[in-house]
Protein backbone atom coordinates (compact mmCIF):
# COMPACT_ATOMS: atom_id res chain seq x y z
CA UNK A 1 0.00 0.00 0.00
CA UNK A 2 0.91 3.66 -0.63
CA UNK A 3 1.13 3.83 3.03
CA UNK A 4 4.47 2.34 3.17
CA UNK A 5 6.19 5.67 1.85
CA UNK A 6 5.71 7.03 5.03
CA UNK A 7 7.98 6.56 7.97
CA UNK A 8 6.20 4.48 10.68
CA UNK A 9 2.58 5.14 9.01
CA UNK A 10 0.08 5.46 11.73
CA UNK A 11 -3.88 5.94 10.89
CA UNK A 12 -4.94 9.21 12.31
CA UNK A 13 -8.61 8.62 12.00
CA UNK A 14 -11.08 6.80 9.74
CA UNK A 15 -14.53 7.75 8.55
CA UNK A 16 -17.37 6.89 6.02
CA UNK A 17 -18.49 9.85 3.56
CA UNK A 18 -21.84 9.78 2.77
CA UNK A 19 -24.14 11.76 -0.42
CA UNK A 20 -27.45 12.55 -0.05
CA UNK A 21 -27.95 8.92 1.98
CA UNK A 22 -25.21 7.25 -0.19
CA UNK A 23 -22.19 5.87 1.10
CA UNK A 24 -19.32 7.12 -1.35
CA UNK A 25 -16.43 5.70 0.51
CA UNK A 26 -14.53 5.01 3.29
CA UNK A 27 -11.83 7.55 3.94
CA UNK A 28 -8.70 6.81 5.80
CA UNK A 29 -5.62 9.39 6.73
CA UNK A 30 -2.49 8.04 7.64
CA UNK A 31 0.69 10.18 9.16
CA UNK A 32 3.86 10.34 10.63
CA UNK A 33 5.38 10.50 13.77
CA UNK A 34 4.81 13.74 14.71
CA UNK A 35 1.98 14.65 12.67
CA UNK A 36 0.84 18.07 13.08
CA UNK A 37 -2.69 19.39 11.36
CA UNK A 38 -1.95 22.60 12.03
CA UNK A 39 0.88 21.99 9.11
CA UNK A 40 -0.29 20.35 6.73
CA UNK A 41 1.55 21.46 4.06
CA UNK A 42 4.85 20.66 5.50
CA UNK A 43 4.20 17.24 5.61
CA UNK A 44 4.07 13.38 4.45
CA UNK A 45 0.62 12.08 4.62
CA UNK A 46 -1.53 9.93 2.64
CA UNK A 47 -5.42 9.54 2.30
CA UNK A 48 -6.96 6.75 0.89
CA UNK A 49 -10.43 6.09 -0.38
CA UNK A 50 -11.95 2.48 -0.21
CA UNK A 51 -14.87 3.35 -2.56
CA UNK A 52 -18.33 1.71 -1.47
CA UNK A 53 -20.10 2.52 -4.98
CA UNK A 54 -18.72 2.27 -8.63
CA UNK A 55 -17.29 5.78 -10.74
CA UNK A 56 -15.84 7.06 -13.30
CA UNK A 57 -12.33 8.38 -13.29
CA UNK A 58 -13.31 11.12 -14.61
CA UNK A 59 -16.30 11.87 -12.43
CA UNK A 60 -14.09 11.71 -9.66
CA UNK A 61 -11.85 14.32 -11.83
CA UNK A 62 -14.73 16.36 -12.15
CA UNK A 63 -15.89 16.31 -8.85
CA UNK A 64 -12.54 17.21 -7.35
CA UNK A 65 -12.32 19.96 -9.21
CA UNK A 66 -15.68 21.43 -7.89
CA UNK A 67 -14.12 20.58 -4.59
CA UNK A 68 -11.05 22.07 -4.72
CA UNK A 69 -12.51 25.55 -5.79
CA UNK A 70 -14.71 25.51 -2.27
CA UNK A 71 -10.85 25.47 -0.60
CA UNK A 72 -9.17 27.95 -2.45
CA UNK A 73 -8.96 30.10 -5.54
CA UNK A 74 -7.36 29.02 -9.00
CA UNK A 75 -7.23 30.05 -12.58
CA UNK A 76 -8.92 28.20 -15.44
CA UNK A 77 -5.87 27.57 -16.79
CA UNK A 78 -4.84 25.71 -13.60
CA UNK A 79 -8.35 23.85 -13.64
CA UNK A 80 -7.88 22.43 -17.17
CA UNK A 81 -4.62 20.90 -16.55
CA UNK A 82 -5.18 19.99 -12.98
CA UNK A 83 -8.37 17.99 -14.26
CA UNK A 84 -6.66 17.22 -17.69
CA UNK A 85 -3.73 15.22 -15.15
CA UNK A 86 -6.34 13.78 -12.78
CA UNK A 87 -8.32 12.12 -15.37
CA UNK A 88 -5.21 10.36 -16.67
CA UNK A 89 -4.66 9.07 -13.45
CA UNK A 90 -8.23 8.31 -12.17
CA UNK A 91 -8.87 4.65 -13.36
CA UNK A 92 -12.51 4.16 -13.13
CA UNK A 93 -13.53 2.39 -9.51
CA UNK A 94 -15.52 -0.41 -8.30
CA UNK A 95 -16.95 -1.01 -4.71
CA UNK A 96 -14.37 -2.25 -2.90
CA UNK A 97 -11.12 -0.31 -4.74
CA UNK A 98 -8.69 2.17 -3.26
CA UNK A 99 -7.47 5.49 -4.69
CA UNK A 100 -4.57 6.87 -2.50
CA UNK A 101 -3.20 10.14 -2.30
CA UNK A 102 0.36 10.84 -0.76
CA UNK A 103 1.26 14.47 -0.03
CA UNK A 104 4.63 15.06 -0.53
CA UNK A 105 5.48 18.48 1.15
CA UNK A 106 6.72 21.25 -1.04
CA UNK A 107 6.55 19.21 -4.76
CA UNK A 108 2.79 17.62 -5.12
CA UNK A 109 0.77 14.38 -5.02
CA UNK A 110 1.92 10.85 -5.78
CA UNK A 111 -1.54 8.95 -6.69
CA UNK A 112 -1.57 5.17 -6.41
CA UNK A 113 -4.90 2.72 -7.42
CA UNK A 114 -5.26 -0.58 -5.49
CA UNK A 115 -1.46 -0.10 -4.46
CA UNK A 116 0.01 0.07 -7.60
CA UNK A 117 1.33 3.29 -8.40
CA UNK A 118 -0.25 6.10 -10.95
CA UNK A 119 1.52 9.20 -11.52
CA UNK A 120 2.30 12.14 -9.57
CA UNK A 121 1.12 16.10 -10.07
CA UNK A 122 4.22 17.48 -9.63
CA UNK A 123 2.77 21.19 -7.96
CA UNK A 124 2.47 22.02 -4.40
CA UNK A 125 -0.80 24.30 -4.90
CA UNK A 126 -2.75 20.99 -6.33
CA UNK A 127 -1.70 19.37 -3.85
CA UNK A 128 -2.86 22.16 -1.17
CA UNK A 129 -6.32 22.02 -2.50
CA UNK A 130 -6.72 18.53 -3.43
CA UNK A 131 -5.83 17.43 0.12
CA UNK A 132 -7.76 20.46 1.36
CA UNK A 133 -11.31 18.53 -0.03
CA UNK A 134 -11.16 16.76 2.95
CA UNK A 135 -8.61 18.41 5.16
CA UNK A 136 -9.32 22.10 4.95
CA UNK A 137 -11.62 24.27 7.23
CA UNK A 138 -13.48 24.74 4.01
CA UNK A 139 -14.35 21.23 2.64
CA UNK A 140 -17.91 20.25 2.21
CA UNK A 141 -17.17 17.41 4.87
CA UNK A 142 -16.08 19.18 8.27
CA UNK A 143 -17.52 16.44 10.55
CA UNK A 144 -15.72 13.26 8.45
CA UNK A 145 -12.77 16.04 8.30
CA UNK A 146 -12.48 16.56 11.90
CA UNK A 147 -12.65 12.01 12.24
CA UNK A 148 -10.20 12.27 10.39
CA UNK A 149 -7.70 14.64 11.85
CA UNK A 150 -8.62 12.22 14.89
CA UNK A 151 -10.27 15.33 16.87
CA UNK A 152 -13.83 14.00 16.91
CA UNK A 153 -15.44 11.61 19.65
CA UNK A 154 -16.40 9.67 16.59
CA UNK A 155 -12.54 8.73 15.48
CA UNK A 156 -12.01 5.47 14.85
Amino acid sequence: MATSLLAQPRQAGSGRYTWWGFDVYQASLWVEPGFDAAALARQRYALDLQYLRNFKGRDIAQRSIDEMRRVGPFSEAQARNWLGAMERLFPDVSSGDRLTGVHLPGRGAQFYANGKPRGEIADPEFARLFFGIWLSEQTSAPQLRLTLLGQSPTAR
